[in-house]
Order: structure tokens, then C-alpha cells, then sequence
């Protein structure tokens, strides 16, 4: 589901009128965040079971440091290898939607690491980076817009 031109310089913006993308609303946004949520519990439970195996130790997320930005990097880094190899984690494959940036470019570690300290800001004032989109002309969140990149609605697959 390409609508780039092969020729398309990669710094430039893109009028998102004509690519045909359609915008993802605030509901089908929650509803990957929680499929989503599935799969990082599980890899936060694997890699909580790697550091007990390797040092048997009574930690807490939150109150040792260490281990609480171990387990930030580890969601970071399902979030971001997911955005930039196809731009869909499984929760999104699920809802059928993609993260494209404005540019149609792959996305960065830069700015999948923007998008995501940027939606932890959009989460803690009672949620109003994400109910931002549902003023938005765009259906963009805080972080879409920081990030430069949004959400889409995908065609089922025939």
C-alpha cells in the first residue's frame, strides 16, 4: 500500500489528500494499544525471567533504576523495530493499521524514539495527547505530530 512516487525526495512532506491513506480514529487507536499491551506484558514477564535467571534479586519497577530502564528499553525496542520493518506491531496488524511518517519514509531510531517518549508525555495528563486527535483535523495525537507521523486505516488483505 505505497502511494510514494519512486522519485519522492525523502525531506519533503507529503499532501496526505492525495495518497489515498485514511486517518485512524481515537477508538481503533485504544484498541491496539491494548492488544499491544498484551504483547509487551509478555515480553516484560521473558525478560524480567532473563534477569532473575542471570541475578537472583528481588526488583521492582519504579523503585530500582536499573531494572525500570531496562524495561523501558525493552518496550522501546519491540515499538521501534516494529515501526521501522513494516511500520505495524502486532496489535496494529490486528486493527489494521500502519504507522507511516510524512514523509512516506521508513521511520528512524530517532524518531521512533521521539514518537515513544513523546507518547508517555501525551499519556500522563489524563490521556489529552490522545484525546488531542479527536479535535484534530488529522485524528493526530501529540506524539503523531511531534514525531512526525501518524496513524492509517489499512485495506484488508484480498
Amino acid at each position: 500500500m505505497s502511494a510514494k512516487p519512486a522519485n519522492h525526495p525523502p525531506d519533503l512532506a507529503v499532501d496526505w489528500r492525495e495518497t489515498g491513506h485514511v486517518a485512524c480514529g481515537l477508538a481503533r487507536r485504544m484498541l491496539v494499544m491494548l492488544y499491544d499491551a498484551l504483547v509487551i506484558l509478555a515480553l516484560m514477564m521473558l525478560a524480567t525471567g532473563l534477569v532473575l535467571w542471570i541475578h537472583p534479586a528481588t526488583l521492582t519497577a519504579g523503585k530500582d533504576f536499573w531494572y525500570t530502564l531496562y524495561l523501558l528499553a525493552v518496550w522501546f525496542l519491540y515499538l521501534a523495530w516494529c515501526w521501522q520493518h513494516g511500520g505495524v506491531t502486532l496489535g496494529m496488524r490486528a486493527w489494521r493499521v500502519r504507522l507511516v511518517t510524512d514523509n512516506l519514509q521508513p521511520m528512524s531510531w530517532a524518531q521512533s524514539g521521539l514518537r515513544f517518549v513523546a507518547s508517555l508525555i501525551s499519556a500522563l495528563p489524563l490521556g489529552a495527547g490522545f484525546l488531542w486527535s479527536l479535535c484534530d483535523r488529522d485524528k493526530r495525537a501529540w506524539h503523531d505530530r511531534w514525531s512526525r507521523s501518524r496513524l492509517c486505516r489499512t485495506r484488508p488483505s484480498a
